[in-house]
């Protein structure tokens, strides 16, 4: 995660498993560098542990894999 001040608001580029994204860090002051934040419609809304990040990434990873299954077509090929 890097900072910066725009405005007055706190803003931060957050790595979400290979993507980066600008998220407002108002919620957050205390969020700095190398810290795990769960966003919400593009603010960082609670800080969480590193083996907390890890598990909610996995959860969200299966419910990907899950909706994928769920959604494709009855004669695609598995992914």
């Amino acid at each position: 995660m890097e900072t910066v001040d725009v405005a007055g608001l706190l803003m931060g580029t957050v790595d979400f498993d290979g993507i980066t994204c600008e998220v407002c860090l108002a919620y957050v002051p205390d969020a700095r560098i190398g810290d795990y934040v769960i966003v919400h419609v593009g603010f960082a809304i609670s800080l969480v542990d590193e083996a907390e990040a890890h598990l909610t990434l996995e959860a969200l990873r299966a419910l990907g894999d899950v909706l994928q299954a769920e959604l494709s077509p009855p004669d695609a090929e598995p992914r």
